[in-house]
């Protein structure tokens, strides 16, 4: 069949017979956004083309040529259907920055506090993927005082490429006013890497780089004297850690989602997560325009992370409802306040963890409990990899 599609024009021509759904599939067009047009006449999604047949494609977009920049009418590069705008690239840097600034400003509804202030010495949890390095770049071109920091996990070439894009995306934007790129080597510091310590501890990958990651985040935040902690979860991670811990019922996890989580006690800085406003899609188009290098590949011991279905979840109900996933996280956010206030005030008491100093509610924090545990095992791990 000769399939037209309109702005831009082009054809295609498919075997049939196909339904509608089966030619946009193949086309990889969201149904939401065309109108199928076939011998004069709409036709919905089930309705049967022959291999003979011939349909126009028409997007459903005003505008003439195609979707213009909502600030300055040039041609869009992007479009978001959530926020039903379009930008150039330009506008659409000003647009990121925009939604950082806000979350920056005004962390949650009634929230009277900002995350941060141009006072403030800000450190960046950078990994060489893209909402970090964007976050980093963002704050850095708003004038903030920010430096990053990379933690080699030592997962082979992965983290190799990873630590080459933070040097020279450091290299790049070396300023006084930030630009400094800190570096921790997880084997070097504290003597194992990811898989090693995986492996050794019988925990997941995942498991043992994330307690690693939020031990030396607060640590060297804690001993280079920053003010504030900031990492790059998006609105996808937000949306999906929430629909997680809704779905498991984890009310203490639940009371600890903010936005911002303030030092509770000595050795201790606060956390912010600037990027809470912003999608993955947005994020990722960011570096695009902007000209920022960054690692494309997953993880390469990702697999099995629940995280990544709960956003495809969310990704079904956003294409159909384009802002639901917004809805979700800043619905939840904007009663956060009244339903964990008991849960917020009156939480554990820190003390200090008697083999590192770092805070903790037992007398020997999980990080130092974890780390014991590997390196008690860890050459046996080793053997039973060798043999």
């Amino acid at each position: 069949m000769r399939v037209r599609l309109r702005n831009p024009e082009r054809v295609e021509q498919l075997d049939g017979p196909l339904t509608v759904a089966q030619v946009l599939a193949q086309l990889d067009l969201d149904p939401n956004t065309v109108l199928v047009i076939h011998e004069g006449e709409l036709v919905t999604a089930s309705h049967q083309l022959g291999d003979d047949a011939e349909v126009e494609v028409r997007p459903v977009i005003s505008g003439g040529a195609g979707p213009t920049c909502v600030v300055c009418r040039a041609p869009a590069a992007i479009e978001e259907p959530r926020h039903r705008s379009a930008w150039c690239p330009s506008h659409f840097a000003d647009h990121v920055q925009g939604q950082i600034r806000k979350a920056i400003d005004r962390p949650v509804a009634g929230s009277e506090g900002r995350m941060f202030s141009y006072a403030d010495r800000i450190l960046v949890a950078v990994s060489g993927g893209k909402d970090s390095l964007a976050l980093w770049d963002a704050l850095l071109s708003m004038g903030y005082r920010a430096d990053g920091l990379y933690v080699g996990l030592g997962i082979g070439g992965y983290s190799q490429r990873s630590g080459e894009i933070c040097r020279e995306f450091a290299a790049e934007r070396a300023a006084p006013r930030g630009g400094r790129l800190i570096e921790v080597d997880l084997a070097e510091e504290y003597g194992y890497t990811t898989p090693s310590g995986s492996q050794a501890s019988s925990r997941s990958t995942c498991g043992v780089c994330g307690l690693s990651k939020r031990y030396v985040f607060n640590r060297v935040a804690v001993d280079e004297g920053y003010d504030v902690m900031v990492t790059g979860h998006n609105l996808d991670d937000e949306a999906a850690t929430l629909l997680g811990n809704v779905l498991r019922w984890n009310d203490d996890f639940l009371a600890r989602q903010r936005p911002v989580l303030p030092e509770t006690g000595a050795n201790q800085v606060r956390k912010c997560k600037p990027l809470y406003r912003l999608s993955e899609r947005e994020m990722a188009a960011y570096c695009v325009v902007t000209g920022i290098d960054y690692v494309v590949e997953e993880c390469p011991l990702v697999d099995g992370n629940t995280g990544h279905e709960l956003k495809e979840a969310l990704n079904v109900l956003e294409r159909g409802s384009p802002g639901a996933k917004a809805q979700f996280l800043f619905g939840f956010l904007d009663r956060h306040a009244e339903h964990f206030a008991e849960t917020t005030d009156d939480g554990p008491r820190l003390v200090a963890c008697q083999e590192c100093g770092m805070p903790t509610v037992t007398e020997i924090c999980a990080f130092c409990r974890q780390r014991e545990r590997i390196l008690a095992t860890l050459p046996l791990a080793g053997q039973k990899a060798e043999a």
